[in-house]
């Protein structure tokens, strides 16, 4: 219950301090799999039934072809929970990974982000929620200022090119230490991806250096 409340408010401070949800939004969460996406959507349903707005929900799965089991613990999950989920099945991205099972990150982060922008079209969504923690943030920074010279993070609100979508990242004073411990409190099912098994790359070698700092 502790560790509820201190999502619940530094959450509602990120949202709060950068106007991330507004009154009538519909809100879909990328859901990764992972511990953060899933600990995002937990927080959000909770803020939802608390905010003085309303706003409404979903959740999608962008599936690249990298999912280490199956993905119906997380359809089971969140249809207990009264979610709508989909999940899409990005064929161009399972081609990739058939084709080119050494292509880098920023290939298929471009794949996912065009589906992304497809799938919140086809649920009628505004606003899309990544589940980026304030340790994704700092491995921005430095990323960004040891291989650009630039000194940026991810932005904690930002728009689609065209504008039609609103992207936020409620996570950002949340450290991943504190998404791991909810995600297992509230039992969810966590389901891994391939390319967090990766070994050798930069996102690596960055989070090693700032756990060693």
């Amino acid at each position: 219950m502790r560790l509820q409340k201190v999502l619940l408010r530094r959450v509602g401070e990120a949202i709060g301090r950068f106007h991330m949800i507004r009154e009538g939004d519909r809100v879909a969460v990328a859901l990764s799999g992972g511990k953060d996406s899933f600990t995002l959507l937990e927080i959000l349903l909770l803020l939802r039934k608390r905010a003085p707005i309303e706003f409404s929900l979903c959740a999608f799965t962008v599936e690249q072809g990298k999912f280490l089991r199956p993905l119906e613990p997380v359809a089971e999950y969140l249809r207990k929970k009264g979610v709508p989920w989909t999940c899409y099945r990005d064929a161009a991205s399972v081609r990739l990974v058939e084709e080119q099972p050494g292509h880098g990150c920023d290939l298929c982060s471009r794949y996912r982000r065009r589906a992304v922008y497809e799938i919140a079209r086809g649920l009628a969504a505004n606003v899309v929620a990544f589940g980026h923690t304030a340790d994704d943030f700092c491995e921005a920074l430095l990323r960004n200022a040891l291989f650009t010279g630039r000194l940026s993070a991810l932005p904690a609100v930002a728009h689609s090119r065209d504008g039609e979508f609103r992207l936020i990242r409620p996570l950002l004073y949340v450290p991943e230490e504190l998404t791991h411990r909810y995600a297992a409190e509230v039992g969810a099912p966590v389901t891994p991806c391939a390319c967090a098994q990766r070994n050798g790359t930069v996102r690596e070698s960055l989070r090693n250096l700032l756990a060693e700092l």
